[in-house]
């Protein structure tokens, strides 16, 4: 971490500082959406669960449009848009106490998530070196659950159903999270994240989302993106409590325990995994990473087999927390693909399409979960779930073929020479401290 610090320039080092900030504010809300909609604003949960599902929807869309704005306007442009949709939406959230302030409010959100993946993540392409780009998304992933786990236990601490104004400060709170990161947007990193100029021909139509899908690699990457929100976050967020609730009959506050393991577990093991998967190839740490979360889907069926009881609550939090350690080698390695295969000019683009993909995996999956769970086919889901895992292994090993070695996380210096093999009658080559000298590197 030390030599990462050493050599992160001046401006990544800005934009990771606020980061624990930003999210502290992400915790106060994000446990409580049901509860708030719903106990205390009074909504049906079929409404609820419509509301819930306008936030994925309107990140998808938002998504798809952010691409080109970041490629003409540039990542910092689009960030700035991001955090102040996402002020916007916790300001009406807060006062949302009728159904259409409710939609708007979920739609700012939701925009603001569907614009904040991929211009965050152009952002950072832009002022991080591929070298240590890696190990950057690893450490921002660390201190993302950091501040969340912070702000869980403030907002548990503070929210009460009974006072409608505690929910109302924690989405105020949430609101003012995002102030600091976008003063450092607006003044000292004024300078980045610019538009890149295009290296197309003038005359020649720029490349769409359509161009970006023919280009190579590309389909399988969108590809990967769907089936990991589908048998990943999907599940994790939607599918894993209602399973828990529905057929392991778990109490909410052991469920509230099984989510607090997992954030425990990213944040004490992040750094330790980021050391041990550094130069080795990504797409087998995606791999590793399908092997794991089979097991958290595993634990989790077995919850299923004694439900209402101490063990059921115990394995819904080892799967939680089994589940965090693929999230640790999932975080570091797919973003950083995606933009050391994209070109600096269609870097939004790249984002945005593998963005879009992962929203829609995020709406599909609870529908899914949802119509096995609802007929007690707990058995059904969990075998979907692992034989979505085995297609996600199939799809990386293929992407392996299409990808360089760079682009899979393999420097030329991690590679080894060759030995060279002495041939008979021909000299040895010059290995002099002159030839030394003339090599360009």
């Amino acid at each position: 971490m030390a030599s990462f610090w050493h050599d992160l320039p001046r401006e990544g080092k800005l934009l990771i500082s606020v980061v624990v900030f930003e999210f502290i504010g992400t915790g106060l809300v994000l446990p409580f959406w049901v509860v708030y909609l719903h106990e205390v604003r009074g909504f049906g949960l079929d409404t609820v669960g419509v509301l819930l599902a306008v936030l994925p929807l309107a990140g998808m869309i938002s998504s798809l449009a952010a691409g080109p704005a970041i490629d003409r306007l540039g990542p910092r442009a689009i960030q700035v848009l991001t955090l102040v949709l996402a002020i916007s939406g916790q300001c009406v959230m807060a006062f949302a106490a009728t159904l259409p302030l409710a939609v708007l409010g979920m739609t700012l959100t939701g925009a603001s998530f569907g614009l904040g993946w991929p211009s965050w993540q152009s952002l950072v392409a832009s002022v991080v070196p591929s070298a240590i780009r890696q190990r950057y998304f690893g450490l921002n992933f660390t201190l993302l659950n950091l501040g969340i786990g912070i702000g869980g236990v403030v907002g548990g601490i503070v929210v009460d159903v009974e006072r409608t104004w505690t929910f109302q400060l924690m989405y105020l709170g949430d609101a003012l999270s995002y102030a600091l990161p976008l003063v450092v947007l607006l003044v000292p990193l004024r300078h980045v994240g610019g538009p890149v100029p295009s290296t197309h021909e003038e005359g020649t139509p720029s490349v769409g989302y359509l161009g970006v899908l023919r280009r190579p690699a590309m389909p399988l990457m969108v590809a990967l993106s769907f089936v990991l929100a589908f048998v990943g976050y999907g599940q994790l967020n939607s599918g894993m409590p209602a399973f828990a609730r529905s057929i392991s009959e778990v109490s909410t506050r052991g469920l509230g325990w099984a989510f607090a393991a997992n954030t425990v577990v990213i944040v004490l093991i992040q750094l330790v995994v980021l050391q041990r998967i550094e130069g080795r190839r990504r797409t087998r740490v995606v791999m590793v990473m399908a092997v794991v979360w089979g097991v958290a889907w595993l634990l989790l069926g077995l919850s299923g087999l004694v439900p209402g009881t101490a063990g059921a609550t115990l394995l819904v939090a080892a799967c939680a927390s089994v589940f965090a350690l693929g999230e640790t080698l999932f975080q570091p390695t797919m973003p950083a693909m995606t933009n050391d295969l994209a070109p600096d000019d269609l870097r939004g683009r790249y984002n945005a399409i593998t963005a879009g993909s992962f929203q829609l995996g995020s709406i599909v999956a609870p529908v899914v979960a949802g119509l096995f769970i609802d007929r007690n086919l707990g058995a059904g889901f969990i075998a979907t779930l692992l034989l979505g895992l085995v297609v996600l292994v199939l799809m990386v090993r293929r992407l392996e073929s299409q990808i360089t070695p760079e682009v899979n996380g393999i420097r030329s210096a991690d590679v080894e020479p060759a030995p060279k093999v002495p041939v008979p009658g021909v000299p040895e080559p010059a290995s002099s401290a002159a030839t030394a000298t003339a090599s360009p590197h």
